[in-house]
């Protein structure tokens, strides 16, 4: 049964030694990602669960002790799933999002529980990521979810995607859904609209859904901005 879930963006700027110079400007946002973890702890899961977006080559599970790191964005920072001591082949390495997800939970201290991770498609059907999250708010015990992903990349001239006048108005209908744990408003989200405004958190959104469906848990936005012209939301549910 899930029993508390925390949403957090997933940009690698979030690791400081990736942002370099400019760390600073997503302190607010690193801030609102550990009260959000500390929700999470408190409710004591028996497991977590990170549940991110991938390309596809990163798509499945990856077990407690997986390793991942940030070469590719220009720093040797290296983090670990968990406090396991399993071992992945290198071709299943955590793909970006949950390797950010792993170094929340090591800046953190995570020892509350067992952590495993879902790389999740971004081209899954709603359909397929909804029944992907009740699968899992099925599992036995108390199961709690760090969900990554990113809002539209398209708020400013100079994002990634462009200034797309639709952005806005999809970043506030997130938050609201995350802030209000409306499970039924993120199981509509328009997969073709997501893409379109290259919001990379559409599939795990909608997994959170999945799982939190007959819950009854509550919400509480924690952060919303867009930073670069990219939505970050962070929220908590309990």
């Amino acid at each position: 049964m899930l029993v508390a879930a925390a949403v957090c963006p997933c940009p690698p700027l979030l690791v400081p030694e990736v942002a370099a110079g400019a760390a600073p400007e997503l302190d607010t946002a690193r801030a609102a990602c550990s009260q959000a973890l500390a929700v999470l702890a408190a409710a004591r899961p028996d497991r977590l669960l990170v549940v991110g977006p991938t390309d596809g080559s990163g798509h499945g599970p990856y077990p407690e002790g997986a390793r991942g790191s940030f070469r590719g964005f220009g720093t040797d920072v290296a983090v670990r799933l968990g406090r396991g001591g399993g071992t992945v082949p290198p071709e299943r390495d955590l793909p970006p999002s949950l390797a950010v997800g792993a170094w929340l939970l090591e800046r953190a201290g995570w020892s509350s529980s067992p952590v495993e991770a879902l790389g999740v498609d971004e081209t899954l059907t709603a359909e397929r990521c909804i029944a992907l999250g009740r699968d899992l708010g099925a599992r036995a015990g108390r199961v709690a979810l760090l969900v990554m992903g990113d809002a539209s990349a398209c708020r400013t001239l100079k994002a990634p995607g462009y200034l797309d006048e639709r952005a806005a108005p999809f970043d506030a209908a997130v938050a609201r859904a995350l802030g209000g744990a409306d499970t039924a408003a993120l199981e509509a989200l328009d997969a073709g609209l997501a893409r379109e405004l290259k919001a990379a958190g559409r599939a795990p959104w909608q997994v959170l859904a999945g799982a939190a469906g007959g819950a009854g848990l509550s919400g509480a936005l924690l952060y919303e901005d867009a930073p670069y012209g990219v939505g970050y939301v962070v929220a908590a549910w309990s």
